[in-house]
């Protein structure tokens, strides 16, 4: 009889791969933990079947004693399983933090393994846990809705990498119990233990704490949460697409944005495009406050002067916001 863990990973590897087309290359992303293995192995069991071409790309960030055998390691697991292991050094910056930088590093391989193989999906374990841990901590950050959003099951980005992650709706339990009942044996990382990371502390401490305060269950609240709120955010982006060839123009040096249009919109709206603007021509984000000062130039103009912004300012002229890149 099938392990119920083994069955649900299969499972839901199997419809996350559904859209992709028989005979295709698609990678997995493996560090030798549970959550990727457990991915691993029921990717090996979905693409035989469809004649998917299956191949692991594991980075050695080389953050640890002895990482160079722990890449190898899985990949000899990956290799066991029938799949194409490709483990790759990088070295890792301190751009934004460790966690921050490793995993610039980290995805950045991956863009260029998918490219090179010419892969249909990567695939990524993140399970509902992680979901959980990513509202949590963008809660602390006072992030937006996007941010709250958490992670989505499928994502294609501006490489063109379409990004699976077939274990979101799992408990990480479950990939446990899946590496236990096939007979594979996970890398247990030293990091996920060390509370220096924001994600350790959210993980050890302050998950445990809601759970005994509020009662089971709080993980799968907060990755529905998610869920609903990446709903709104694709119903906004869709909105903004709609709206935005007919109130942005190009400008000197920059872009220019219709007032009266802006005003017109909801602030919600309002807000979403003046970010979308300002990242899709100048490739940075704004805060929250940053927002809310170039809003301001719309529904409470008095004459201010240029607003700062990072890669760029906005002025008011006339009527139009204009948005151009600092010299």
């Amino acid at each position: 009889m099938l392990d119920p863990a083994v069955a649900a990973t299969r499972l839901a590897v199997r419809s996350s791969l559904a859209a992709v087309p028989d005979g295709s290359v698609v990678l997995v992303a493996l560090s030798g933990g549970a959550d990727s293995l457990a991915l691993a192995a029921s990717a090996a069991h979905e693409a035989r079947a469809r004649g998917i071409r299956l191949a692991s790309v594991t980075v050695d960030h080389g953050l640890q004693d002895g990482s160079e055998a722990v890449a190898r390691r899985a990949a000899e697991q990956a290799a066991a399983l029938g799949i194409d292991p490709l483990v790759v050094r990088v070295e890792v910056g301190d751009a934004g933090g460790p966690e921050a930088a490793a995993r610039e590093a980290r995805y950045g391989v991956l863009r260029d393994a998918a490219s090179d193989a010419g892969a249909a999906a990567v695939l990524l374990g993140h399970t509902l846990d992680d979901q959980a841990e990513t509202v949590l901590l963008g809660l602390a950050r006072g992030a937006g809705a996007t941010s709250l959003a958490g992670m989505a099951p499928a994502r294609d980005d501006e490489s063109g990498v379409r990004w699976l992650r077939p274990l979101l709706a799992l408990r990480r339990s479950v990939t446990r119990e899946a590496c236990a009942a096939q007979a594979l044996d996970p890398w247990e990382d030293p990091h996920n233990a060390d509370e220096r990371f924001s994600r350790v502390r959210v993980r050890e401490r302050v998950l445990p704490v809601l759970e005994a305060e509020l009662g089971p269950g709080i993980a799968e609240a907060l990755a529905r949460t998610a869920e609903q709120l990446r709903e709104d955010a694709e119903a906004f982006a869709e909105m903004i697409d709609e709206t935005i060839e007919d109130i942005v123009e190009h400008a000197e040096a920059g872009i220019a944005v219709s007032v009266p249009a802006l005003a017109a919109n909801p602030p919600a709206l309002r807000h979403r495009i003046i970010r979308h603007v300002v990242g899709s021509e100048f490739g940075v984000a704004l805060s929250r406050t940053q927002t809310l000062e170039v809003a301001r130039l719309v529904t409470d103009w008095s004459g201010q002067g240029p607003i700062d912004l990072p890669g760029c300012e906005a002025a008011r002229r006339g009527a139009r916001v204009v948005f151009t890149a600092r010299a």
